[in-house]
Parts: structure tokens; C-alpha cells; sequence
């Protein structure tokens, strides 16, 4: 198993608390299930089932985002995100980020990712690449919602998590194809 220190990747981020996130398809800084992986990999592009907990009181809602820091494309590779959960989403099944959102809670709103779809995109890291971390990030956030579309950019989510932001939880997967 690959050691991960959880906030290298995110050390730019402004310091809040942190709080649980688990997964009963993910260990952290263990590999990525085929099932994590894109279809045209040899996966499913199927979202990994993520739990949280130990949140901040204050807690409004939630946002979820899977971040590639390891691609060479020198700004990362966004693989989903997610805005708008109900303070009373504590986990996301398997699968939650199937191309559309039909089987997020209500209220969630899926964003496009890199790839240019809105679901999760799964792993496929270029060979000759490396081992690649995928960080998955709650956000606990002090709004209910933002105003969002599901073409807006994941940094565009990112920077609001950056300014509302209470504490994240934070779970990394790692994948390689060298």
C-alpha cells in the first residue's frame, strides 16, 4: 500500500477542520477497485461508496469531489463533483455518480468533469505516468447551497468550498497502468 499524507496535494487549501470520511470499496491510500476505473481502461466509471462523519455543527450541506493531482496535464484531472447535498446526506451509495445524476440524493447536483461528461469519470492514468492518487474530498460547508449549473468548472466549486468551507474529510485511492 502506497503511504499518502492526505493534504500534501491540497496544502494550498485554507487549514479547517477535518473530520471522517470511509468507504466500504476504498481503504486509504489502497488501489482503486477495477470498478473505480473508466470503462475504456477496463473499469466501470462506478463512484465508490463514501460514508462521513464527526462533521462541524455549523454544517449547512455538503460537496464531494474526486481530484487526479498526478495528471500531466499540470493542473489536475477533476473526475467529479458534487454540489448541494442536504446537511442530512451523510454517505453516498456506490455508483452515486452514474452520467446525469439520477441516483444522487435530492437536491445534489453533479458537475461536469474533465473528461466533459456530468458523472464520475473513473481512473485511467497514462501509462508511463506513475502511480496517481485520487483524492476524494467532503466538503462541510456553512451555506445550504450554492448557485450552480452542471456546466459550471469543479474549480468553480472548489473556490466557493475555498470560501464557505468548515472542515473536509478526506479519503485517497491510488491507481497505476506502468
Amino acid at each position: 500500500m502506497l503511504e499518502v499524507d492526505p493534504y500534501e496535494a491540497l496544502q494550498r487549501l485554507r487549514p479547517v477542520e477535518t473530520f471522517s470520511v470511509t468507504s466500504t470499496d476504498l481503504e486509504q491510500g489502497g488501489p482503486l477497485a477495477r470498478a473505480q476505473w473508466a470503462a475504456f481502461a477496463g473499469g466501470a466509471d462506478r463512484s465508490p461508496q463514501l460514508s462521513w462523519s464527526g462533521f462541524p455543527d455549523g454544517t449547512r450541506s455538503f460537496a464531494v469531489t474526486c481530484l487526479d493531482p498526478d495528471s500531466p496535464s499540470g493542473s489536475g484531472w477533476w473526475h467529479w463533483s458534487v454540489a448541494n447535498l442536504p446537511v442530512s446526506v451523510t454517505s453516498l451509495d456506490a455508483d452515486a455518480g452514474v452520467e446525469g445524476g439520477a441516483k444522487l440524493p435530492a437536491g445534489g447536483l453533479m458537475l461536469r468533469n474533465d473528461s466533459g461528461t456530468v458523472g464520475f469519470a473513473g481512473a485511467a492514468p497514462p501509462r508511463g505516468t506513475g502511480a496517481h492518487r485520487y483524492i476524494f474530498v467532503v466538503h462541510a460547508l456553512d451555506v445550504p447551497s450554492f448557485d450552480l449549473a452542471a456546466d459550471d468548472t469543479p474549480a468553480s466549486l472548489g473556490s466557493r468550498c475555498f470560501f464557505h468551507g468548515l472542515a473536509r474529510g478526506i479519503l485517497i485511492g491510488t491507481a497505476s497502468r506502468d
